[in-house]
């Protein structure tokens, strides 16, 4: 583990399971490609600040009918001096190809756009009961299940600012990154939290 300062490129690829970010970190020890799901929340830019970087490894997948090798950097806290600059032209080189690290960890494309459904235990029955019938998903007081309660979890109900949890599934955190844009909430890199706009 080593903490580093450093400018952290952010750029969007938009892959076959929708857009994705990808960055690129140039530190005094060399230059590391970065997929951790946090950076989906970031728009295109450049940030500086001090990286604390948890691993440095080899990496490498299939592009284009070629192979693609990169050393690749774990990010385990971003400490920016403050929102990003917009990338230009002359920063580091993205491939358009780049692969989705969804595609890496090999969930399927359609977990990407739509959460699967939890699986409810079966109920149990002692010996000489009868199985009531089962009511569908309803809570105690009559009312539709939220969809967004459950996307969030315990971050349910919403204050005005929100941490997200990067460590959840990648699909799920992408998925609570969509919602929160949708209900107008903005994303401040400095602090990696989500404000509403009021």
């Amino acid at each position: 583990m080593i903490k580093i300062p450093g400018r952290l490129t952010v750029r969007t690829i938009h892959g076959r399971n929708g857009p994705f970010n990808v960055g690129r970190l140039a530190a005094s020890i060399g230059e590391f490609v970065i997929k951790d799901p946090q950076l989906d929340q970031f728009s295109e830019g450049v940030f500086e600040g001090e990286f604390l970087l948890l691993e440095i490894r080899p990496a490498s997948y299939f592009a284009g009918g070629r192979l693609v090798v990169e050393v690749r950097a774990k990010v385990g806290e971003m400490l920016l001096t403050e929102d990003g600059m917009l990338v230009t032209q002359h920063g580091p080189r993205f491939d358009s190809a780049e692969m989705d690290p969804l595609e890496e960890e090999g969930v399927p494309a359609s977990l990407n756009s739509s959460m699967p459904e939890p699986e409810e235990p079966a109920p149990q029955v002692a010996a000489g009961e009868a199985l009531e019938p089962h009511a569908p998903n309803v809570p105690a007081n009559g009312q539709e299940a939220n969809p967004d309660a459950e996307l969030f979890g315990l971050l349910w109900p919403l204050g005005q600012s929100v941490k997200l949890d990067p460590s959840v599934d990648r699909a799920l955190f992408r998925h609570q990154v969509s919602r929160l844009k949708e209900l107008g909430y903005r994303f401040q890199a400095p602090t990696q939290t989500w404000h509403t706009a009021a």
